[in-house]
């Protein structure tokens, strides 16, 4: 077997597990409890959490570098807590202002103290996994946060620009916009699914308990070897009772001492009715890591709705500029209706001028008549006509609602 392959078996984890972290395949954003360790994908954060260290995929990578060193403070704190802890457990007599030294060397004001306290509190009260467990959770709700603010500041701007000018530029840069919000939105929504998903199932939020579970395998570990060895001692005694006993009438079979069977059977009785009375209290308490995923729950949830707000202005600004296209639409066909009709009009007296401008000679008319005021009167009734032919076909389109 290979090292990677027995650190797997050691924490609990498979292969599939393993391929959720592969940084080659795309995986949408997990956090997955199992026996020993906790694997989340959370954004550009890929690791394994357990009862004692965190292990980092890609610790390098200039984006996590700011994680990893948020990691190491919140660690340092929590070892910080968890020492003062041990000592004020430990019956050493001190004051109380001289665990609070170790938190106030570096402490400029006593408001800053107040609140670094109340932290070292939270920390103390947290295990090592749901500490680091909620440094991921803030660092990829803090991220998703960021980007929806610069994506904001972008697109609203964008958007209005687009209202009051509509371009071919602004049309290609709020496309651009709508799908990062559409890629965005999709990573928001999965990331709160999986927190929703986690905080509907009581089973899965006691299996991330992995300190519990670890203390609780000890001590399941130490009550079994102390009850094998408390049993040995016992059939010893028992054994021994049985040879040094002075009366040769007296034997270990006749009903003065139980049997080495009925007393194999009363301990693993004892066992099992211990082992029942455990096993409830692994899916008790699960209040603490609830409150904890609720309160980033809310956050993502925050975020989500952040996007679907601008996702509707998106779709508000889409609407209004199909309107306005649409009218200037319908402000072209008017026009094309217009110019069509007027160069119908138009070939009317077009042709009636071509008609009257023959050069025939028709019987009709008076040759001798060379006066121009009949060509002067026949072209001011064409185009009296022509007018008034115009404006008649225009009335009637606005009277059919052709026209407005």
């Amino acid at each position: 077997m290979s090292g990677s392959s027995r650190s797997c078996a050691a924490r609990g984890l498979s292969a599939r597990d393993l391929r959720i972290l592969d940084p080659f395949l795309s995986y949408p954003s997990s956090i997955t409890g199992r026996e020993r360790a906790i694997v989340i994908k959370l954004e550009h954060i890929k690791g394994i959490i357990t009862a004692h260290n965190v292990l980092l995929l890609n610790y390098r990578d200039p984006a996590v570098v700011p994680f990893v060193e948020e990691l190491k403070r919140r660690f340092l704190h929590y070892h910080e807590a968890k020492a003062v802890k041990i000592r004020g457990n430990g019956g050493d007599e001190r004051t109380a202002a001289e665990p609070a030294k170790i938190f106030q060397d570096s402490q400029e004001s006593v408001e800053h103290s107040q609140v670094l306290k109340e932290q070292q509190d939270r920390l103390q009260a947290l295990p090592f996994e749901f500490v680091a467990l909620e440094a991921c959770l803030e660092a990829a709700c803090s991220c998703l946060d960021d980007e929806t603010k610069a994506l904001e500041q972008e697109a609203y701007p964008a958007l209005d620009k687009l209202t009051s000018e509509i371009s071919s530029f602004y049309l290609e840069r709020v496309h651009q916009i709508k799908g990062r919000l559409v890629a965005l939105t999709q990573r928001v929504q999965k990331v709160r699914d999986e927190l929703e998903h986690i905080l509907e199932d009581d089973g899965d939020m006691a299996g991330m308990y992995l300190t519990s579970k670890l203390l609780q395998e000890e001590d399941d570990n130490s009550s079994s070897s102390s009850a094998a060895v408390e049993e040995e001692e016992e059939v010893h005694e028992l054994n021994n009772d049985g040879h040094d006993s002075g009366d040769p009438d007296t034997s270990p079979d006749d009903g003065l001492t139980p049997p080495c069977g009925s007393l194999n059977d009363e301990i693993e009785m004892a066992k099992s009715s211990d082992s029942r009375g455990a096993t409830p209290s692994r899916h008790v308490h699960v209040a603490e890591l609830e409150m904890l995923l609720e309160a980033y729950f809310v956050q993502v949830d925050g975020t989500l709705n952040k996007l679907s707000t601008l996702r509707e202005y998106v779709d508000d600004t889409e609407d209004y500029v199909n309107i306005m296209l649409d009218d200037k639409q319908n402000n072209l066909l008017q026009m094309g209706v217009l110019i069509t009709t007027t160069l119908l009009v138009l070939s009317g007296y077009i042709v009636l001028a071509d008609v009257m401008g023959i050069n025939i000679t028709i019987t009709l008319l008076d040759p001798t008549n060379q006066s121009q005021e009949d060509f002067i009167w026949t072209n001011v009734a064409c185009t009296v006509i022509t007018i008034l032919l115009y404006v008649s076909i225009v009335a009637w389109y606005k009277y059919k609602g052709l026209l407005y």
